[in-house]
């Protein structure tokens, strides 16, 4: 009876989650172009398409920026997300409802239309962005922020940081709601000021929320892809290539369906890699005595 009752949403699983990881993987082995997806000819190429993505320098440009994307994107996320939930949490700052929905406005923002909105924030036409510098007098002539390949990708990076910080302030403000009151008073009695407090009770309790935050962050910066859609597409030249835009150009821009299912794979691979480290080095339970 269990098993009859649990088989609806297992066909279902199968049908939308297994069935497409498996038929990519598929994919990958064989030579899909446009005249195979007409023909359904897909002839067995073994690892040439991992061969030939490990050749590509666009495939490594796009690794590189990944990497860089990750690391400046994830990094900002925890800061940001750990100091708006000890503000949140802080019993003598009063928050009205208001600025707590405020908070957690940008998450409820469509990446793609994160994108556009801060496309128009970066323009070098009319963008507040360039509007605000000049009168503030920091810059003397409106500058082309996605337009220089020095910068670009750190900018598509803070529209995405502005949307998924409040993700991480939820769920450290939740693990902080769970930290016991006695462990902050009796370290009050033993003279440990604000600081000592923060690093020696709240962040190690924090460290399961550290690493479900980075596994789960890190995974999806990996997979950025409608940001870039939205305000970049991939430029200037390759500057903001990211491992998911290379992954739909392959597939639907130049229809290499084989190489772009090995290198949705390669990225698969990388994203599981990173989150068994991430597990292995900070994961640790956490019980209260």
């Amino acid at each position: 009876m269990a098993f009859l009752l649990c088989l609806p949403a297992f066909v279902f699983l199968l049908a939308i989650i297994a069935y497409p990881i498996l038929y990519a993987l598929y994919l990958s082995f064989h030579e899909v172009d446009l005249s195979a997806l007409n023909t359904g000819d897909m002839p067995f190429v073994g690892l040439a398409n991992f061969q030939a993505l490990l050749r590509d320098g666009v495939f490594w440009a796009a690794l590189r920026n990944t990497v860089v994307f990750t690391a400046v994107s994830v990094a900002g996320e925890v800061l940001f997300g750990l100091a708006i939930a000890l503000v949140i949490n802080e019993k003598s700052i009063k928050l009205s409802a208001v600025s707590r929905a405020l908070i957690l406005l940008p998450w409820a923002v469509p990446p793609i239309v994160n994108g556009l909105m801060w496309g128009f924030i970066y323009s070098p036409s009319y963008g507040y962005l360039n509007v605000i510098l000049y009168r503030l007098g920091i810059i003397k002539e409106f500058m082309q922020f996605l337009g220089n390949a020095d910068i670009a990708l750190y900018m598509v990076s803070i529209p995405y940081i502005w949307r998924t910080t409040p993700f991480a302030a939820l769920l450290f403000h939740a693990a902080l709601q769970g930290i016991p009151e006695e462990l902050y008073e009796a370290a009050k009695v033993d003279g440990a000021n604000a600081r000592e407090r923060l690093w020696g009770i709240t962040l190690p309790l924090l460290r399961p929320t550290f690493t479900v935050l980075l596994v789960l962050r890190t995974g999806f910066a990996f997979m950025v892809f409608d940001e870039i859609f939205a305000m970049t597409q991939g430029g200037p030249g390759n500057a903001t290539w990211v491992a998911a835009w290379y992954t739909y150009s392959q597939s639907f821009r130049y229809v290499e369906i084989g190489m772009g299912a090995a290198s949705a794979y390669v990225l698969a691979i990388m994203i599981a890699a990173v989150a068994v480290v991430y597990i292995r080095l900070l994961y640790a339970r956490v019980e209260y005595a």
